[in-house]
């Protein structure tokens, strides 16, 4: 294990099946496998408290201590969460050789958006791609790259292929130039945008207004006629007694 690594302590799992696992979550666990390449994959249970530390905290690289076994380096395979809630339903783990590059996913985050001159005239700072791929050494997968908008102007973008990725580290894309990162719109843009939404909500009234007069008439104009209907039914009832 290698000294300020993360390490994230878990059980062996020995029993299945969905019943099983609504059984772990509902006692506070996550089931996960750690998959090794050439070797046989390991079930785990972990506490959702521990891994959510980990996740949150977003280390890249990070130690898998299964009880009974060694700890090793692994990555994020893969993340089921729960499509409503949110919660962290089944973690896949890699594990990896520190020796030998990997791709993984890496969170871009903004910096000093509000400082932008763009943003201070009143443009809108929109963060488009907000995960690229990298290709790197296990130990050195950034946890995020960090992108400094401070000097965006309105109407500027920011492309994937303008960025400089950490040393040791590559961007995976096919077209970098094509993947956008950030953008500096106009502020007449956001208000176009409201005043269509405005002059919809007063289409849609009007119209609800229409409706509503259009039905009121036609009840009005049903009422005699369902009289005059009435009273022919009375006359004709009338001659029949006769």
């Amino acid at each position: 294990m290698a000294a300020g690594r993360e390490t994230l302590s878990a059980a062996p799992r020995t029993e299945f099946g969905s019943r099983t696992s609504r059984r772990l979550r509902r006692s506070g666990l996550v089931p996960g496998v750690v998959y090794s390449g050439g070797e046989e994959a390991r079930p785990f249970q972990v506490a959702e408290r521990a891994v959510r530390s980990v996740l949150a905290e977003g280390h890249a690289l990070f130690d898998l201590e299964i009880e009974g076994s060694k700890a090793v380096p692994v990555v994020v395979k893969e993340q089921q969460r729960h499509p409503v809630r949110g919660e962290l339903q089944h973690l896949d783990l890699q594990q990896v050789r520190l020796d030998e590059k990997i791709e993984a996913e890496v969170a871009i985050d903004l910096e000093g958006g509000e400082d932008a001159p763009g943003s201070k005239e009143g443009g809108v700072l929109e963060h488009i791609t907000r995960e690229v791929t990298v290709e790197a050494l296990p130990a050195e997968i950034p946890d995020r790259i960090v992108v400094d908008v401070s000097a965006m102007e309105i109407n500027d973008t920011i492309q994937l292929s303008t960025l400089t990725p950490p040393e040791g580290v590559t961007f995976v894309a096919d077209e970098p130039e094509e993947v956008t990162i950030a953008t500096l719109t106009p502020p007449r843009l956001e208000q176009e945008l409201e005043e269509i939404e405005e002059e919809a909500a007063l289409v849609g009234e009007e119209g609800e207004e229409d409706a509503e007069a259009a039905e009121e008439g036609a009840e009005g104009a049903t009422e005699p006629e369902a009289e005059e209907a009435a009273g022919e039914g009375g006359d004709d009832g009338g001659s029949d007694e006769g």
